[in-house]
Protein backbone atom coordinates (compact mmCIF):
# COMPACT_ATOMS: atom_id res chain seq x y z
CA UNK A 1 0.00 0.00 0.00
CA UNK A 2 1.53 3.59 -1.17
CA UNK A 3 1.94 6.44 1.63
CA UNK A 4 -0.99 9.06 0.82
CA UNK A 5 -0.60 11.40 -1.97
CA UNK A 6 1.47 14.78 -0.57
CA UNK A 7 3.47 12.93 2.34
CA UNK A 8 6.75 11.71 2.34
CA UNK A 9 9.01 9.53 4.35
CA UNK A 10 11.99 11.16 5.93
CA UNK A 11 15.10 9.43 5.90
CA UNK A 12 18.80 9.28 6.08
CA UNK A 13 20.36 12.39 4.49
CA UNK A 14 17.14 14.07 4.01
CA UNK A 15 16.07 13.32 7.58
CA UNK A 16 19.64 14.63 8.89
CA UNK A 17 19.40 17.98 7.31
CA UNK A 18 15.46 18.40 8.90
CA UNK A 19 18.10 17.71 11.75
CA UNK A 20 20.47 19.78 10.82
CA UNK A 21 17.76 22.56 10.25
CA UNK A 22 15.74 21.86 13.31
CA UNK A 23 18.90 22.12 15.71
CA UNK A 24 20.10 25.62 14.10
CA UNK A 25 17.09 26.66 14.85
CA UNK A 26 16.35 26.03 18.48
CA UNK A 27 20.02 27.20 19.10
CA UNK A 28 19.21 30.73 16.87
CA UNK A 29 15.78 31.48 18.89
CA UNK A 30 16.72 30.07 22.25
CA UNK A 31 19.90 33.02 21.50
CA UNK A 32 17.28 35.61 21.28
CA UNK A 33 15.24 34.05 24.71
CA UNK A 34 12.34 32.36 23.42
CA UNK A 35 11.39 29.08 25.25
CA UNK A 36 9.47 25.70 23.04
CA UNK A 37 6.08 25.36 23.15
CA UNK A 38 3.89 22.25 21.61
CA UNK A 39 0.51 22.61 20.65
CA UNK A 40 -2.26 19.96 19.99
CA UNK A 41 -2.16 18.96 16.11
CA UNK A 42 -5.57 19.28 16.23
CA UNK A 43 -8.01 21.88 17.47
CA UNK A 44 -11.52 22.26 17.39
CA UNK A 45 -12.22 23.90 13.71
CA UNK A 46 -13.47 27.57 14.75
CA UNK A 47 -9.71 28.10 15.98
CA UNK A 48 -8.34 28.48 12.61
CA UNK A 49 -11.50 28.91 10.93
CA UNK A 50 -12.26 32.14 12.54
CA UNK A 51 -8.32 33.60 12.94
CA UNK A 52 -7.76 32.56 9.57
CA UNK A 53 -10.66 34.13 8.27
CA UNK A 54 -13.35 32.45 6.24
CA UNK A 55 -12.06 33.86 2.64
CA UNK A 56 -8.49 32.83 3.33
CA UNK A 57 -7.12 29.79 0.46
CA UNK A 58 -6.77 27.62 4.14
CA UNK A 59 -9.94 27.70 5.21
CA UNK A 60 -11.65 27.92 1.85
CA UNK A 61 -10.05 25.02 -0.05
CA UNK A 62 -7.02 23.37 2.28
CA UNK A 63 -8.49 22.42 5.69
CA UNK A 64 -8.27 18.83 6.79
CA UNK A 65 -11.36 18.83 8.91
CA UNK A 66 -13.09 16.16 10.50
CA UNK A 67 -15.79 15.26 12.57
CA UNK A 68 -15.42 12.80 16.09
CA UNK A 69 -18.13 10.41 17.06
CA UNK A 70 -19.59 13.16 18.93
CA UNK A 71 -20.27 15.23 15.91
CA UNK A 72 -17.67 17.99 16.77
CA UNK A 73 -15.77 19.40 14.42
CA UNK A 74 -11.68 19.19 14.63
CA UNK A 75 -8.68 20.27 12.14
CA UNK A 76 -5.84 19.50 11.92
CA UNK A 77 -3.66 22.10 12.28
CA UNK A 78 -2.79 24.02 8.64
CA UNK A 79 -0.62 26.52 10.87
CA UNK A 80 0.96 27.21 14.11
CA UNK A 81 -0.02 30.43 15.00
CA UNK A 82 -4.06 30.48 15.77
CA UNK A 83 -3.45 27.33 18.29
CA UNK A 84 -0.64 29.17 19.87
CA UNK A 85 -3.12 32.22 20.23
CA UNK A 86 -5.87 29.66 21.64
CA UNK A 87 -3.74 28.62 24.26
CA UNK A 88 -2.51 32.08 25.11
CA UNK A 89 -6.16 33.17 25.31
CA UNK A 90 -7.47 30.46 27.46
CA UNK A 91 -4.93 27.73 28.77
CA UNK A 92 -4.09 30.50 31.49
CA UNK A 93 -0.66 31.28 29.33
CA UNK A 94 -0.96 35.01 29.33
CA UNK A 95 0.25 35.24 32.99
CA UNK A 96 3.66 34.28 31.29
CA UNK A 97 5.40 37.54 30.44
CA UNK A 98 7.25 37.73 28.06
CA UNK A 99 5.96 35.08 26.13
CA UNK A 100 8.22 34.35 23.91
CA UNK A 101 8.26 30.86 22.19
CA UNK A 102 9.48 29.03 18.83
CA UNK A 103 7.86 26.07 17.74
CA UNK A 104 8.04 23.04 15.00
CA UNK A 105 6.06 20.07 13.92
CA UNK A 106 3.98 18.60 11.36
CA UNK A 107 1.46 21.14 9.48
CA UNK A 108 -1.83 19.44 6.93
CA UNK A 109 -3.36 21.53 3.77
CA UNK A 110 -5.27 20.01 1.05
CA UNK A 111 -3.43 21.50 -1.85
CA UNK A 112 -1.64 20.17 -4.58
CA UNK A 113 1.69 18.43 -4.00
CA UNK A 114 4.24 20.88 -5.53
CA UNK A 115 8.33 21.43 -5.00
CA UNK A 116 9.17 22.39 -0.91
CA UNK A 117 5.44 21.76 -0.79
CA UNK A 118 3.70 18.81 0.71
CA UNK A 119 0.04 18.31 2.25
CA UNK A 120 2.12 17.15 5.18
CA UNK A 121 4.92 19.62 5.59
CA UNK A 122 6.49 20.85 8.44
CA UNK A 123 7.08 24.14 9.83
CA UNK A 124 8.89 26.07 12.55
CA UNK A 125 8.08 29.42 13.92
CA UNK A 126 8.44 32.27 16.71
CA UNK A 127 5.50 34.07 18.54
CA UNK A 128 6.01 37.47 20.96
CA UNK A 129 2.65 38.11 22.42
CA UNK A 130 2.02 40.79 24.37
CA UNK A 131 5.01 43.32 23.50
CA UNK A 132 3.29 46.62 21.79
CA UNK A 133 6.40 48.29 21.00
CA UNK A 134 8.34 47.91 17.63
CA UNK A 135 11.17 46.39 19.03
CA UNK A 136 9.61 43.30 19.05
CA UNK A 137 8.85 43.16 15.76
CA UNK A 138 12.17 44.01 15.11
CA UNK A 139 13.33 41.19 17.23
CA UNK A 140 11.68 38.95 15.47
CA UNK A 141 12.81 39.64 11.65
CA UNK A 142 16.56 39.72 13.45
CA UNK A 143 15.74 36.43 14.94
CA UNK A 144 14.90 35.29 11.59
CA UNK A 145 17.70 36.91 9.28
CA UNK A 146 20.04 35.06 11.47
CA UNK A 147 18.73 32.21 11.11
CA UNK A 148 18.73 31.99 7.99
CA UNK A 149 22.44 33.66 7.88
CA UNK A 150 23.59 30.61 10.06
CA UNK A 151 22.21 28.05 8.01
CA UNK A 152 24.02 29.81 4.95
CA UNK A 153 20.79 30.63 3.29
CA UNK A 154 21.43 34.57 3.11
CA UNK A 155 22.82 34.82 0.75
CA UNK A 156 20.24 33.32 -1.49
CA UNK A 157 17.10 35.43 0.31
CA UNK A 158 15.90 38.86 0.06
CA UNK A 159 14.00 40.65 2.84
CA UNK A 160 11.12 42.28 1.41
CA UNK A 161 9.05 44.01 4.22
CA UNK A 162 5.79 46.02 3.47
CA UNK A 163 2.93 47.88 6.43
CA UNK A 164 -0.68 47.04 5.55
CA UNK A 165 -1.17 49.45 8.06
CA UNK A 166 -4.08 49.07 11.10
CA UNK A 167 -7.83 48.33 10.41
CA UNK A 168 -8.89 51.94 9.29
CA UNK A 169 -6.00 52.10 6.87
CA UNK A 170 -6.94 48.87 5.18
CA UNK A 171 -10.81 49.62 5.26
CA UNK A 172 -9.93 53.19 3.37
CA UNK A 173 -7.47 51.04 1.52
CA UNK A 174 -10.42 48.67 0.10
CA UNK A 175 -12.80 51.30 -1.03
CA UNK A 176 -10.10 52.99 -3.41
CA UNK A 177 -8.87 49.56 -4.52
CA UNK A 178 -12.24 47.55 -5.54
CA UNK A 179 -13.40 51.00 -6.99
CA UNK A 180 -10.26 50.34 -9.29
CA UNK A 181 -10.32 47.00 -9.94
CA UNK A 182 -14.54 46.83 -10.63
CA UNK A 183 -14.27 48.01 -14.09
CA UNK A 184 -11.44 45.21 -14.91
CA UNK A 185 -13.77 42.52 -12.89
CA UNK A 186 -13.78 40.31 -16.30
CA UNK A 187 -10.25 40.62 -17.37
CA UNK A 188 -9.38 39.41 -13.69
CA UNK A 189 -8.49 35.68 -12.78
CA UNK A 190 -11.32 33.38 -11.26
CA UNK A 191 -9.82 33.33 -8.08
CA UNK A 192 -9.31 37.22 -8.28
CA UNK A 193 -13.14 37.35 -9.08
CA UNK A 194 -13.98 35.66 -6.22
CA UNK A 195 -11.10 37.68 -3.34
CA UNK A 196 -12.63 41.01 -5.22
CA UNK A 197 -15.30 40.75 -2.99
CA UNK A 198 -14.46 38.86 -0.24
CA UNK A 199 -10.71 39.39 0.35
CA UNK A 200 -9.26 42.31 -2.46
CA UNK A 201 -6.19 43.00 -1.06
CA UNK A 202 -5.09 39.27 -1.41
CA UNK A 203 -5.27 39.57 -5.57
CA UNK A 204 -1.83 41.45 -4.89
CA UNK A 205 -0.61 37.83 -4.11
CA UNK A 206 -1.92 36.69 -7.48
CA UNK A 207 0.24 34.59 -9.51
CA UNK A 208 -1.88 35.53 -13.04
CA UNK A 209 -0.19 37.45 -15.51
CA UNK A 210 -2.91 39.53 -16.56
CA UNK A 211 -3.99 40.41 -13.01
CA UNK A 212 -0.55 41.34 -12.52
CA UNK A 213 -1.00 43.64 -15.25
CA UNK A 214 -3.68 45.11 -14.21
CA UNK A 215 -2.38 45.64 -10.91
CA UNK A 216 0.31 48.10 -12.17
CA UNK A 217 -2.18 50.60 -12.41
CA UNK A 218 -3.34 50.39 -8.58
CA UNK A 219 -3.23 52.09 -5.64
CA UNK A 220 -0.56 52.30 -3.44
CA UNK A 221 -1.33 51.10 0.21
CA UNK A 222 1.02 53.56 1.47
CA UNK A 223 -1.06 56.40 -0.30
CA UNK A 224 -3.82 54.78 2.63
CA UNK A 225 -1.54 54.57 5.40
CA UNK A 226 -2.28 56.84 8.52
CA UNK A 227 0.03 58.61 10.46
CA UNK A 228 0.21 56.08 13.53
CA UNK A 229 0.72 53.38 10.96
CA UNK A 230 3.74 55.34 9.03
CA UNK A 231 5.11 55.69 12.03
CA UNK A 232 5.40 52.54 12.99
CA UNK A 233 6.87 51.27 9.28
CA UNK A 234 9.18 53.73 9.77
CA UNK A 235 10.76 52.79 13.30
CA UNK A 236 10.87 49.14 11.96
CA UNK A 237 12.52 50.74 8.71
CA UNK A 238 14.76 53.11 10.65
CA UNK A 239 15.72 49.62 13.49
CA UNK A 240 16.65 47.47 10.39
CA UNK A 241 19.22 50.11 8.63
CA UNK A 242 20.79 50.51 12.88
CA UNK A 243 20.80 46.95 12.97
CA UNK A 244 22.86 46.53 9.32
CA UNK A 245 19.82 44.38 8.58
CA UNK A 246 19.15 44.84 4.30
CA UNK A 247 15.49 45.23 3.29
CA UNK A 248 13.46 45.92 0.08
CA UNK A 249 10.13 47.78 0.36
CA UNK A 250 7.27 46.16 -1.34
CA UNK A 251 4.07 48.00 -1.93
CA UNK A 252 2.47 44.92 -2.99
CA UNK A 253 3.51 42.68 -0.32
CA UNK A 254 0.18 41.15 1.87
CA UNK A 255 -0.37 38.19 4.14
CA UNK A 256 -3.15 35.32 3.44
CA UNK A 257 -4.19 35.54 6.89
CA UNK A 258 -6.83 38.16 8.68
CA UNK A 259 -5.11 38.73 11.92
CA UNK A 260 -1.99 40.40 10.38
CA UNK A 261 -1.91 44.02 11.15
CA UNK A 262 0.93 46.41 10.24
CA UNK A 263 4.28 45.38 9.18
CA UNK A 264 4.67 41.97 7.26
CA UNK A 265 7.57 40.90 5.56
CA UNK A 266 8.89 37.56 3.46
CA UNK A 267 12.23 36.04 3.00
CA UNK A 268 12.17 35.37 -0.62
CA UNK A 269 14.63 33.71 -3.08
CA UNK A 270 14.78 32.71 -6.93
CA UNK A 271 16.03 29.42 -6.14
CA UNK A 272 13.10 27.87 -6.00
CA UNK A 273 10.55 28.96 -8.61
CA UNK A 274 7.19 29.97 -8.11
CA UNK A 275 7.68 28.76 -4.38
CA UNK A 276 9.96 31.67 -3.47
CA UNK A 277 8.91 32.34 0.00
CA UNK A 278 11.13 31.04 2.22
CA UNK A 279 9.91 32.25 5.90
CA UNK A 280 7.16 34.87 6.16
CA UNK A 281 5.58 36.51 9.26
CA UNK A 282 4.29 40.20 10.81
CA UNK A 283 2.18 41.56 13.26
CA UNK A 284 -1.21 40.79 14.45
CA UNK A 285 -2.73 43.59 17.30
CA UNK A 286 -6.12 42.10 17.80
CA UNK A 287 -5.57 37.82 16.89
CA UNK A 288 -5.68 36.92 20.83
CA UNK A 289 -8.54 39.24 21.47
CA UNK A 290 -10.26 38.19 18.73
CA UNK A 291 -10.15 34.92 20.00
CA UNK A 292 -11.67 35.68 24.01
CA UNK A 293 -7.85 36.56 25.61
CA UNK A 294 -6.94 39.69 27.05
CA UNK A 295 -5.82 42.59 24.64
CA UNK A 296 -2.45 41.45 23.61
CA UNK A 297 -0.44 42.15 20.09
CA UNK A 298 1.88 39.70 19.07
CA UNK A 299 4.29 39.36 16.02
CA UNK A 300 5.69 36.44 14.71
CA UNK A 301 7.52 34.20 11.43
CA UNK A 302 7.29 30.61 9.86
CA UNK A 303 9.10 28.88 7.70
CA UNK A 304 8.83 25.74 6.32
CA UNK A 305 11.23 23.08 6.39
CA UNK A 306 11.28 21.61 3.05
CA UNK A 307 11.96 24.61 1.65
CA UNK A 308 15.16 24.98 4.02
CA UNK A 309 16.24 21.74 3.16
CA UNK A 310 15.64 22.02 -0.78
CA UNK A 311 17.70 25.70 -0.19
CA UNK A 312 20.76 23.79 1.60
CA UNK A 313 20.94 21.10 -1.03
CA UNK A 314 24.42 19.70 0.71
CA UNK A 315 25.27 16.32 0.51
CA UNK A 316 24.59 14.89 3.82
CA UNK A 317 25.02 11.78 5.58
CA UNK A 318 25.68 10.60 9.13
CA UNK A 319 28.87 11.03 10.94
CA UNK A 320 30.20 7.97 11.01
CA UNK A 321 33.73 8.54 12.28
CA UNK A 322 34.82 4.91 12.73
CA UNK A 323 34.01 1.21 11.96
CA UNK A 324 35.44 -2.07 13.75
CA UNK A 325 35.90 -4.86 11.02
CA UNK A 326 36.94 -8.68 12.22
CA UNK A 327 38.72 -10.98 10.15
CA UNK A 328 37.36 -13.96 11.04
CA UNK A 329 33.67 -14.41 12.00
CA UNK A 330 34.88 -15.88 15.58
CA UNK A 331 36.35 -12.40 16.48
CA UNK A 332 32.71 -10.88 16.06
CA UNK A 333 32.25 -10.48 19.68
CA UNK A 334 35.96 -9.07 20.32
CA UNK A 335 34.95 -6.73 17.62
CA UNK A 336 31.29 -5.43 19.23
CA UNK A 337 33.11 -5.29 22.65
CA UNK A 338 35.92 -2.51 20.91
CA UNK A 339 33.38 -0.65 19.11
CA UNK A 340 31.45 -0.08 22.57
CA UNK A 341 34.30 0.67 24.50
CA UNK A 342 35.45 3.34 21.35
CA UNK A 343 31.65 5.03 21.67
CA UNK A 344 32.26 5.43 25.70
CA UNK A 345 35.78 7.71 24.31
CA UNK A 346 33.04 9.08 22.39
CA UNK A 347 33.47 8.31 18.79
CA UNK A 348 30.34 7.79 16.44
CA UNK A 349 31.21 3.70 15.93
CA UNK A 350 29.74 1.95 13.00
CA UNK A 351 29.27 -1.49 13.17
CA UNK A 352 28.22 -4.38 10.30
CA UNK A 353 28.49 -7.63 10.88
CA UNK A 354 27.61 -9.45 7.68
CA UNK A 355 30.33 -10.57 4.36
CA UNK A 356 34.05 -11.28 4.55
CA UNK A 357 36.26 -8.01 4.82
CA UNK A 358 35.95 -7.08 1.42
CA UNK A 359 32.03 -6.82 1.62
CA UNK A 360 32.45 -5.01 5.11
CA UNK A 361 35.41 -2.29 3.90
CA UNK A 362 32.71 -1.59 0.82
CA UNK A 363 30.32 -1.04 3.04
CA UNK A 364 32.86 1.01 5.34
CA UNK A 365 33.12 3.19 2.31
CA UNK A 366 29.20 3.26 1.41
CA UNK A 367 28.39 4.41 4.54
CA UNK A 368 30.68 7.88 4.88
CA UNK A 369 33.08 6.12 7.91
CA UNK A 370 36.30 7.52 7.99
CA UNK A 371 38.39 5.20 9.59
CA UNK A 372 38.49 1.47 9.79
CA UNK A 373 39.99 -0.96 12.64
CA UNK A 374 40.80 -4.17 11.56
CA UNK A 375 41.03 -6.92 14.23
CA UNK A 376 42.47 -10.17 13.66
CA UNK A 377 43.76 -12.87 16.14
CA UNK A 378 47.46 -11.52 16.09
CA UNK A 379 45.96 -7.76 16.64
CA UNK A 380 43.90 -9.06 19.27
CA UNK A 381 46.64 -10.65 21.15
CA UNK A 382 48.79 -8.04 20.95
CA UNK A 383 46.65 -5.37 21.79
CA UNK A 384 47.61 -3.67 18.68
CA UNK A 385 45.67 -2.88 15.84
CA UNK A 386 45.93 -1.73 11.85
CA UNK A 387 43.69 1.69 11.78
CA UNK A 388 43.00 2.66 7.76
CA UNK A 389 42.74 5.86 7.03
CA UNK A 390 39.77 5.35 3.95
CA UNK A 391 39.66 8.87 2.76
CA UNK A 392 44.11 8.46 1.75
CA UNK A 393 44.30 4.94 1.96
CA UNK A 394 47.24 5.08 4.63
CA UNK A 395 47.22 2.86 7.55
CA UNK A 396 49.08 3.04 10.94
CA UNK A 397 49.50 0.51 14.05
CA UNK A 398 48.35 2.04 16.83
CA UNK A 399 47.84 0.07 20.42
CA UNK A 400 44.26 -0.35 21.97
CA UNK A 401 45.43 1.85 24.72
CA UNK A 402 46.19 4.95 22.53
CA UNK A 403 43.31 3.90 19.96
CA UNK A 404 41.14 6.41 21.07
CA UNK A 405 43.24 8.99 21.46
CA UNK A 406 45.01 8.51 17.87
CA UNK A 407 41.01 8.24 16.01
CA UNK A 408 40.18 11.13 17.90
CA UNK A 409 43.02 13.58 16.96
CA UNK A 410 43.18 12.04 13.52
CA UNK A 411 39.28 12.90 13.11
CA UNK A 412 39.41 16.39 14.36
CA UNK A 413 42.52 17.42 12.86
CA UNK A 414 40.64 16.45 9.43
CA UNK A 415 37.62 18.52 10.72
CA UNK A 416 40.35 21.34 11.15
CA UNK A 417 41.63 21.37 7.39
CA UNK A 418 38.08 21.42 5.55
CA UNK A 419 37.46 24.60 3.84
Amino acid sequence: MNSPRGTHVLFDREALAFEQVSGIFQETAQSFGFTPISTPIFEFSPVFSRSLGETSDIVSKEMYSFQDRNQESFTLRPEGTAGIARAYAHDGLSQHSPFKVYYQGPMFRYERPQKGRNRQFHQLGVENIGAAVIFSDLEVIDLGHQFLTRLGLMKECQLLINSIGDEASRKSFREKFVSYLSPYEAELSEDSKKRLHTNPLRIFDSKSEADQKILEGAPSLEEALNDESRRIRDQIFNGLERLGIPYTPSSHLVRGLDYYTHVVFEFVTTQLGAQGTVLAGGRYDHLIENMGGPKAPGVGFAAGMERLVLLKNEELRLAKDVMVIPIHQDLEMDAFVLAENLRKQGLRVFTHFSGNLSKRMKKAHSQGVKWVVILGPEELKKQVFQVKDLASGDQFEVSQKELSTFLRGKIMDSKDRRP
